[in-house]
């Protein structure tokens, strides 16, 4: 019986890549990094399959607007981020087309997009779709990029965020060092990709300091004022109860701040408090909060600079681009109370 032909799942396979990945170095299209590219060919080659046919000429850019999708309200966080985004777009002489609010978020909308004749490309910011569904997306060779992806992403779909773990880490090694071990964490949702990663830096801080984690100060919960206060008054009931808490994000600290203040307890004489984005409300509470700062215009200014190279069907070798984060120290943090419970 004769052997079957290898196929393109069957390169994809071999190499460890996406079948997209595959058909993008076949079709000399952009979206995959040099190294990549070359793993590809010689897993062809070694297939015994034609050789990518570089093609003539220089490819045409992809014309059409930027599709920014942001199924949340556009507040101090994802409006800074969209605002940035849109005024990239517009110096590269290109229109957005905005789909935001939280009403958006069950619209079906990465169905229709790569057969849009008025769009070239997307910004997608914290998707909540699944990640297969955005692997279908790139499988039809649709250019876009991810901004803080909610879930791991597939290595071949370029992506921008913050440096979470290393913020996080430093933001514990500041309280350790202030003598802090009864460390309570307010973190995100256990499926955000940016909520594991945070609770990974905080893991590392407390292993330098040589102390072990614990699962019991930890609470999940989304990121809203509303819901740091509940996290934080079940933590601040706990016995003993931690020194210090550290919040996924600056609103979800606010609402530690009510929970410390209905406590009686003095922020930070007998409780520090620490959030995350530095935010403007960062600086409008007393005490100001102590943050790790977020580059956020810079991820949305990052993601157009992306997706443009994609669009005008130049490589680009980063995918991946994790953007530094900056420990902001105020006045919510202080040395750990020697009395607690």
């Amino acid at each position: 019986m004769p052997r079957a032909r290898p196929t393109m799942r069957d390169v994809a396979a071999a190499a460890g890549v996406s079948l997209a990945t595959v058909s993008r170095v076949v079709n000399q299209l952009s979206g995959v990094t040099p190294e990549t590219r070359r793993l590809v060919e010689r897993t062809i080659e070694e297939f015994g399959l034609p050789a990518p046919k570089p093609r003539g000429g220089t490819p045409k850019p992809v014309e059409g607007a930027v599709y920014v999708r942001c199924p949340y309200v556009l507040t101090d966080y994802f409006g800074l981020i969209v605002s940035s985004i849109a005024e990239a777009v517009d110096r590269h002489g290109r229109q957005v087309i905005l789909n935001a609010g939280e009403a958006t978020q069950d619209d079906p909308v990465l169905r229709g997009l790569a057969s849009r004749r008025d769009v070239g490309g997307a910004v997608l910011i914290l998707p909540p779709e699944s990640s297969e569904d955005l692997v279908r997306l790139s499988s039809r060779r649709f250019p876009f990029v991810v901004v803080d992806p909610r879930t791991a992403l597939p290595r071949d779909i370029p992506s921008v965020s913050a440096a979470h773990h290393s913020g996080a880490r430093q933001l514990t090694s500041h309280l350790t060092a202030l003598g802090h071990t009864r460390i309570g964490v307010i973190a995100g949702p256990r499926e955000w990709l940016a909520a594991d990663a945070r609770l990974s830096g905080h893991a590392a801080a407390l292993a330098d300091a040589g102390i072990l984690p614990d699962a019991s100060l930890v609470r999940h919960d989304q990121p809203t004022t509303v819901h740091g206060y509940r996290a934080a008054v079940s933590l601040l009931d706990l016995e003993p109860r931690p020194t210090a808490l550290v919040a996924f994000n600056d609103k979800a600290a606010i609402g530690a701040l009510q929970a410390a203040t209905e406590r009686g307890l003095s922020v930070p004489r007998d409780l520090s408090i620490a959030g995350f984005d530095d935010l403007d409300l960062s600086r409008a509470t007393t005490p100001q909060l102590t943050t790790v700062r977020q580059p956020l215009q810079e991820m949305g200014r990052m993601a157009v600079s992306l997706l443009t190279r994609l669009l005008d069907r130049h490589e680009v070798e980063a995918l991946h681009v994790e953007l530094a984060t900056e420990l902001i120290v105020r006045g919510s943090t202080g040395p750990a109370s020697t009395i607690a419970g």
